[in-house]
This record gives structure tokens, sequence and C-alpha cells, in this order.
């Protein structure tokens, strides 16, 4: 094995990519399988289904950064990510095996409502997907050298997690969302353990030493780099308050105000000269622009991905609860099925004229349209199908590009913990969407609407894409 590692040959690279593989697994089963199963199963209102999807990224949060803070630094079982899959991996299988008990963990507990139980659940299953995803990603930096080998190692990551991916949902469409649960068990299980105690983690003590130099000033500037990010997280906090005091979406100041606040600061972020204000360092102020850019990214994503069952049910009210399951999971198919292609067969060799900034706001654009069409001609399952392979060409993009694009813009020596907080533009975005788009999208008749969130939020990701720098400035460490 460690001549193989050596080599860096084709088998070593699909073995290194097969952690990120597990983690992907899993959330292609929470997309495919959580909604259908708390709306069809368990009766849960679409606003119920939005705060049980917010319990993980809430934890998300704090565990992100924690757990690249920790990483970058930690030597156990012989490496510094090993630890944190072996956990994270084994957590998202137990709780993928709860999904379809949770109402027996319910009543087993004594518990009238199972609201409390999901919500434990969804937390649990989220935290170790969102906390695992880092240490899998920074694995394969952590053993390739920088350039042509490590754009391989991310090259086949994608490859390999898109076309499981692709696999979870066609086993959710061809045999049922039950039968994908009890498979992806033993995926996630095995692909988060049984690859990492086969590969050799490099201790270099010098990116130790250097991952705790100026972790002052570091953590002094990540209020500024989150800037962008900080109005969604107060919507998110005024939501939940507002939501669980009972509080329905109606136009309220508090609403209004937090939205104007969320603007303001994405615009201040988009407007900063290069130099940036003194306690951004000037290298991370591109940094704090993609945070922007990618947070309206996942604004629309985290929509489909949440919401897209109302829309079925909306839009298909005669299909049962069967048939709506599959029209999910052949919707998230298409999607994934381009998205696990177009990365080697379209994105990368269109990198080389338009360049990797240029290109997925191109891409993100595209699924924008995708969006507006789907709005206006989705009325059958097949038209759905089709706008949603158009989309996957952005989510080709979304899972590709931006890693690409910001770990260039980062020092080598914190992969770990800037990637904890470049993570930090999903999970937060993914709170807002939870707690404040399923309140509006519940006033909707046919849930077209879930289609023009997305869009909106895809146009404005473009726009913010396009401020970015193309070339990306010189960044020490």
């Amino acid at each position: 094995m460690l001549e193989i590692q050596r080599r860096m040959s084709r088998s070593f690279l699909m073995l290194l990519s097969l952690p990120a593989t597990a983690m992907g697994f899993a959330l292609s089963v929470q997309i495919s399988v959580l909604s259908w199963l708390l709306s069809t199963r368990y009766g849960l209102h679409l606003e119920d289904i939005g705060l049980v999807w917010a319990a993980g990224p809430l934890a998300g949060i704090v565990g992100q950064m924690l757990v690249g803070l920790v990483s970058d630094r930690a030597w156990v079982l012989g490496g510094r990510r090993r630890i944190f899959i072996l956990v994270g991996g084994t957590v998202a299988a137990l709780m993928i095996l709860a999904l379809p008990n949770i109402g027996r963990l319910s009543r087993s507990l004594g518990l009238d409502s199972i609201v409390g139980v999901a919500i434990t659940v969804a937390l649990a299953l989220d935290l170790a997907i969102n906390v695992s995803f880092n240490p899998t990603r920074a694995l394969i930096a952590d053993v390739t050298a920088e350039g042509t080998q490590r754009t391989r190692g991310y090259t086949w990551m994608q490859t390999v997690s898109g076309l499981f991916g692709v696999l979870a949902y066609a086993i959710g469409a061809v045999l049922g969302n039950d039968v994908l649960i009890y498979v992806a068990v033993v995926v996630v299980l095995a692909f988060s353990t049984l690859p990492v105690l086969l590969i050799e983690e490099p201790r270099d003590p010098a990116l130790t030493v250097a991952a705790g130099a100026n972790e002052g000033a570091e953590a002094r500037s990540v209020v500024s780099l989150l800037l962008p990010l900080w109005g969604f997280a107060l919507y998110a906090l005024v939501a939940m308050i507002l939501r669980v005091s009972g509080h329905r979406w109606g136009g309220d100041v508090a609403e209004v105000s937090c939205l104007a606040v969320t603007t303001v600061l994405v615009t201040q972020t988009m407007r900063a000269r290069d130099r940036g204000p003194s306690f951004v360092r000037e290298d991370l102020v591109e940094f704090r622009k993609i945070l922007a850019a990618h947070s309206f990214s996942w604004i629309g994503v985290q929509t489909l991905f949440v919401y897209l069952i109302a829309f079925a049910q909306g839009r298909f009210p005669s299909l049962g609860a069967a048939r709506i399951g599959t029209v999910l999971s052949v919707s998230f198919l298409t999607m994934n099925a381009v998205g696990a292609l177009a990365p080697v067969l379209l994105l990368s060799p269109l990198s080389r004229y338009l360049g990797q900034v240029r290109l997925h706001a191109v891409c993100i654009a595209t699924m924008a349209l995708a969006c507006v069409a789907a709005y206006g001609i989705a009325r059958t399952p097949p038209a759905l199908y089709a706008c949603m392979a158009v989309v996957g060409l952005g989510w080709a993009a979304i899972v590709s590009l931006p890693f690409a694009i910001m770990s260039s813009r980062i020092p080598r020596t914190r992969v770990g913990y800037y990637m904890g907080i470049f993570n930090l533009s999903v999970v937060i975005p993914q709170l807002f969407v939870s707690l404040g788009v399923g309140a509006l999208l519940a006033h909707d008749a046919d849930s077209g609407a879930v289609f023009i969130v997305a869009a909106v939020s895809f146009a404005v990701s473009a726009l913010l894409w396009l401020r970015l720098r193309t070339a990306p400035p010189e960044v020490p460490g």
C-alpha cells in the first residue's frame, strides 16, 4: 500500500476519495429520504420539516470551525484527520439506520410528538456529515503534492463521490427509499473506516508549528471574514425565535429588517477594496468575497433539497406517497448524474478558456435559468426531470470549482481551519433556508415559488462571483 501511495497511482487516488464519498453518499440519502419520510410517513407540516432540517446546520456552525482548527494541529491514531473521519462516519451510519425508526424511537421513549426525536436524529446525522466532510477533503491536500497531483486527487474525489451519489438516487428510484437507507448504512460505514486505516498521513512538524502561528490574529479576523454571513445568521436567529413562539410568515418588521441587514452586509463585502480593513489580511479579502457568492448558491441549492417535495406534491397532487418519493429520487438522480460527469467532461476543458471564476459564474447563471423554466413548464414529472438535468450543470460547478478557487487563496498550513470557515457559507444559508423559506412557501398554492426562490438566489450568486478577481493573490504560508 505504501508503494501505491508513493506512486500516487489511480487506484490509490480512488481509495483516497472513498472517505469523502462516504459523506457524500450519506448526504445524498439525507436529501432523498429525510423530507419524504417526515412528510409522508410521519405527517409533519412543511414548517416543521424546515425546523428539523435546521438542527444540523445550527450545530455545524460551531462544529466545522472547531474540527477544522483542531485537526490542523492534532495527531491521533497515526493521523491528523483519521479520528474525525472514523467517528463521523460511524455516527452518520447509525443515524441513517435510525431514520426509518423515528416513530418507534419516539414511542419507546414515551413521547407524544416525534418532532423532538426527528430533530435529534437529523442533528446527529447532519453534524456528522458536516464535521467529517472537512477532514476528508483536507486529507487529500495533506497526502498529495501541490499542483497537478492535488488536482488529480480532487478530480477523482468528485468523480467517485458523484457516481456513488447517482447510485444512491438510482437505488431510491428503482428499489425504494427503504432499501436505499440500509444500503447506505453499509456503504457509509465501510468507506469511512477501512480506507483511512490504509492511508498513511504524513507527519510534518513544520506544518503543525505553522498552524499554531498567528492564531490570535486569525481569530480576530474571523468576525470580518464572516461579514457577508452575519445577516443570514441574524435572520435565522430571529426566525427561530418567532417560529418557536408560534409566529407565521407575515412580512413583520423584524423579518424585513434582517433581510435589509443581510443585503447591506453583502453589498459592503463585494465593494471592499482589495486591501480591505486593517484587521483582514490583504490575501483574505478575496476569500471573504467567495463566502458571499457561495452563500447565495447554497440558498438556492438548499431550497431545492428541502422543499422540492412541496413542489412535487403541489404540482402532481394525484400521485401517491410512493410515487412522489420516486419523483424526488429521479429528479435528484438526474441532477447528480450531470453533476458527476460534467466536471471531467465539460468543466475541466472549458476552464482553460474561460477561467475557473468566469466559468463558475456562467454555470450558476444557467441554474437560475433552469429554475425559471421549471416554474413555467414543469407540469409533468418528465418536464421536471429535464429542468433538473440543466440544474445539474450548475451543481457540478458548485461541488468542484469553489474549492479549487478557494484553496488558491488561503495559506496551505491552515487548510482545515479555513475550510471550516468556508463551509460556514454552506451551513448558515442552510439554516436561513430551513427557518425562513419554509414559512414563505407554506402559503404558495402549488409551491412553484420553490424554483423562484432558487432562481433569484442563483442569479445573485452569479453576479457576486463575477466580482471576484480572476487571478488569485499570492498567499503566504
